[in-house]
């Protein structure tokens, strides 16, 4: 699914992590949101994990995946998944922020293998879910005077 940068899908995916960072609590520009297929984003966290004092922390959403938690590599390339978050591709933001902060309580709270919640080019309703947390378009304001 590739997503248009100023459709309601894309809004709605932008607005969904801005939720997901307030259920947080972070600030600032911590996150990226990628529309290409596969439709991903990625949220800097603060602070380290258990085990991992070393390495950056993110959450990270695919399309397919829904949201995992991973620390970054050594090599500074790619991340290493430590669990997935499970069963739904759009959790509320409240339980995605419970599962992040059950991971820098030291557990691992879901599989390290990846759900199987959908493919990336399904015609299912991904782009409709996304669509439902985007803020409505501005409206034009004031109107031409004759």
């Amino acid at each position: 699914m590739d997503l248009e940068s100023h459709s309601a899908p894309a809004r709605g995916l932008r607005r969904y992590i801005r939720l997901v960072e307030d259920a947080l609590g972070l600030t600032g520009q911590g996150s990226y949101v990628q529309l290409e297929t596969p439709v991903s984003a990625y949220i800097a966290l603060n602070g380290q994990l258990p085990g991992f004092a070393d390495r950056d922390v993110a959450l990270i959403w695919d399309e397919e995946h829904g949201w995992a938690g991973a620390v970054e590599s050594r090599c500074g390339e790619d991340l290493l998944v430590l669990a997935y978050l499970g069963d739904r591709i759009l959790p509320p933001p409240r339980v995605v922020a419970a599962f992040a902060e059950r991971l820098f309580a030291g557990e691992l709270p879901g599989p390290p293998e990846p759900p199987a919640l959908r493919e990336a080019h399904a015609a299912d309703d991904l782009p409709v879910l996304l669509a439902e947390y985007a803020e409505p378009a501005r409206a034009l304001t004031g109107l031409a005077r004759v």
